[in-house]
């Protein structure tokens, strides 16, 4: 199962809205219950099957471990989980490594398990708005803005900041260090 998705590159479109024309882009969109968001394809290194994770003492209960990737340590999120979704798995469920920014400038890479992946989208920036203000009480500065995909609004994610820098510094020095 394992995707290569390098030859996915994007295509900005000219002219477009300051405030969501940077965005425009292909997006892979990932499956969460029954919600799907978008993972820029820049972000996207592979997609692999749920495998043994082995869990890391003192994590946050969205950090759900360790796998080994050739040789490789990458550190697992449960996306479901850090949304506080439901966290069942099936047989669509898998892991989507992601090269995530830290804030130093360094790379690491970082599995996020999600419920099914569906397709790589291209979003004009003529379909995307703006993330909509829901109040103070609600957090969407992970969320780079709303994509209307096939008639219906998808959440672009801006994966560096679903994982909070303070949560990504409780992993280990160690695992930044194998990116």
């Amino acid at each position: 199962m394992r995707n290569s998705l390098a030859s996915a590159g994007t295509e900005n479109s000219a002219g477009a809205d300051s405030v969501t024309g940077g965005l425009a882009g292909k997006y892979l969109t990932v499956l969460l219950g029954t919600e799907a968001f978008g993972i820029s394809v820049l972000k996207v290194r592979e997609i692999i099957r749920l495998q043994k994770i082995t869990p890391v003492p003192r994590m946050p209960a969205f950090v759900k471990g360790v796998i080994n990737l050739r040789g490789r340590v990458i550190p697992v999120v449960d996306l479901r989980v850090k949304f506080g979704l439901k966290a069942e798995t099936g047989e669509r469920t898998c892991i989507v490594v992601v090269q995530i920014s830290l804030p130093e400038g360094q790379a690491l890479q970082m599995g996020l398990i999600v419920d099914g992946v569906e397709e790589v989208v291209n979003v004009p920036a003529a379909e995307i708005e703006p993330t909509p203000t829901f109040g103070v009480a609600v957090e969407t500065a992970y969320l780079l803005g709303m994509a209307k995909v096939k008639g219906c609004v998808k959440a672009l994610l801006d994966i560096d900041r679903v994982i909070a820098p303070d949560a990504l510094q409780t992993l280990t020095p160690d695992l930044s260090a194998n990116s």
